[in-house]
């Protein structure tokens, strides 16, 4: 023989540890002649006998003892291999999460997260970042564990779950000096605009309505995130539309006027997609499972890969 099978070596420890080849192939669950089978392809092999009969059974070599002091090792290893399966406990786990999200998810999302995770898992922690054109690649390479938000652009080798729909409404000052509390789509247009141009929303599903109605808003602001929007449309005469999670958080503020939009504007999904690479990974499973839990509207979605 060129190569020596596992199960070879099982045999021959069988064989060492009971001294008996019929109790060896009791243990192993094999047939007799089975077990002296292959104990002869080990002799052939090792051109020595291994064990030889005595009063007591079969007693190895000085050979069958060198051998055997080795195998024990291959085999514990091998059979550490063969049992071995990932666990995480979130008890007592020390992982970094790395989570793309967007300005909103921070807001809206992320405090929610952060307070069940200190509750069930207080070693783990949370890295953030900015969802951007770069965050396919940081998945696809392993930077980043997954991505919360409006992601439409991501391609095969990625997996995506629905958590809720998001829409717009529309935010003024309450003292606004001319816009009504339920604006027509003629008073709407005229004021000036404050928009988000920020990756990983759905901004443009509001510019896209216009165009198909043939009408378009008066920007006279763009800023890169909704951080500080609120001050500036409270401290303005301009007005904004956002996300309804968002603007929830601003109904306790009196400065802040929510209406409805004059026109109606197709809903968006906001999503957490991971990549394949870690699809079976039973801590990002978990970690999976607790979004799930938190913020899936309906309980019969599930993950699909993406199209």
């Amino acid at each position: 023989m060129t190569e020596i099978d596992i199960k070879l070596l099982q045999v021959f420890n069988e064989i060492y540890v009971m001294r008996s080849v019929s109790k060896a192939a009791l243990s192993l669950e094999l047939s007799q002649p089975t077990i002296s089978f292959n104990l002869a392809k080990l002799r052939d092999h090792y051109q020595d006998p291994l064990f030889v009969r005595a009063p007591s059974g079969m007693e190895p070599t000085a050979f069958a003892a060198e051998l055997h002091h080795r195998a024990v090792g291959l085999l514990a290893t091998f059979d550490a291999v063969v049992k071995h399966r990932k666990s995480f406990d979130p008890e007592t786990a020390k992982q970094v999460f790395r989570i793309a999200m967007t300005d909103i998810s921070q807001s809206v999302l992320l405090p929610r997260l952060l307070n069940r995770l200190r509750s069930v898992a207080p070693g783990l922690q949370i890295r953030v970042l900015n969802i951007d054109e770069h965050t396919a690649q940081l998945l696809e390479a392993g930077e980043a564990d997954l991505a919360v938000g409006f992601m439409p652009q991501l391609h095969v080798g990625f997996y995506q779950q629905k958590l809720f729909s998001q829409y717009y409404v529309g935010m003024a000052a309450s003292n606004h000096p001319r816009l009504e509390r339920q604006p027509s789509l003629e008073t709407f247009l005229a004021e000036g605009h404050a928009i988000v141009t920020a990756s990983g929303t759905g901004h443009a599903v509001i510019d896209r309505t216009l165009r198909l109605m043939d009408r378009e808003r008066r920007v006279v602001l763009e800023v890169p995130n909704y951080l500080g929007l609120s001050d500036i449309i409270a401290n303005t005469d301009l007005v904004a539309t956002v996300p309804l999670r968002l603007a929830q958080l601003f109904t306790h503020d009196p400065s802040i006027h929510l209406f409805d939009l004059p026109f109606a504007v197709d809903t968006y999904q906001i999503k957490q997609h991971w990549h394949e690479r870690f699809h079976h990974d039973i801590a990002h499973r978990w970690l999976r499972a607790v979004l799930t839990d938190l913020f899936l509207e309906s309980g019969d979605d599930i993950a699909q890969p993406a199209s």
